[in-house]
């Protein structure tokens, strides 16, 4: 089972590896406030101020804080219906709300006090999901390199807001999930309009982290990626020829692949 220190690792060798702008973040469920980490920043008590989910998460990634956000931290309904931290059947007086809560997915009530967020190569606790916030080539790799192990394959419902209950929620249960920031976490929690979420259960980190260094060490890493132009013909993997002779398609005068 990784321990602490690995998943700080990990934090780090991902943020070196696919040249991530921000830090990849721990996400924890908080049981009860005394599971709340020591010196964690409480907005509500230690700044007098309340924030949404997505801005607690910005300021995990972006400045490198660990945030406990609890009930009465909270200024959006997003993650205050997701996490089950009031009773949901709450919304049916709201004509606004009532649909919508009912489209994203959401931990029973009561079950959890609050969540903390913090950088994944300082955290001070080990996490239950890790948010990793890329642009579309970076989450490309991070898929490709984990399809050499049999997975990568993702089915994420894509929805327009509350960005906070789908990228946390079914990662929970142990499943991948990709995300788009939603218009309040793109205009209040500054995520850039290139950037998509990819939450990954806390069981799937190694498997991630080893397949991003086999890719690499085989020249396949985002590190690698080059802009080529728009060439006819390329150079292709062998296989690729096979299949196309097999096919009875065009396949040779093309060098053998890879080009230096």
């Amino acid at each position: 089972m990784a321990t602490l220190s690995d998943f700080n690792r990990y934090g780090e060798e991902i943020q070196k590896l696919m040249l991530l702008r921000t830090y990849p973040i721990a996400v924890k469920m908080l049981e009860k406030e005394s599971d709340i980490p020591k010196g964690a920043l409480r907005p509500k008590r230690d700044r007098g101020y309340h924030l949404a989910q997505c801005q607690a998460f910005s300021l995990s990634r972006r400045q490198g804080n660990t945030v406990a956000m609890l009930k009465e931290d909270n200024w959006c309904w997003g993650a205050l219906m997701a996490y089950g931290l009031v009773d949901p059947r709450v919304a049916e007086h709201y004509p606004e709300l009532k649909d919508e809560v009912k489209k994203i997915p959401a931990i029973e009530h009561g079950r959890y006090v609050g969540v903390v967020s913090a950088p994944l190569k300082t955290s001070g606790f080990l996490p239950d999901i890790v948010l990793i916030y890329s642009n579309n080539a970076q989450l490309n790799n991070m898929l490709h390199a984990l399809s050499f192990k049999g997975e990568g394959v993702i089915s994420s419902p894509l929805y327009a807001i509350a960005s906070c209950a789908f990228s946390v929620v079914p990662a929970l249960s142990g499943q991948y999930c990709v995300t788009l920031p939603d218009p309040g976490e793109l205009g209040r929690a500054l995520a850039g309009e290139d950037e998509i979420i990819f939450s990954v259960p806390k069981e799937k980190m190694e498997g991630l982290v080893s397949q991003l260094k086999m890719f690499e060490e085989r020249g396949f890493g985002y590190r690698h990626h080059a802009f080529l132009e728009m060439r006819p013909d390329f150079p292709r993997p062998e296989f690729y020829k096979k299949l196309f002779r097999e096919c009875g398609l065009d396949a040779d005068d093309i060098p053998t692949w890879p080009v230096q």
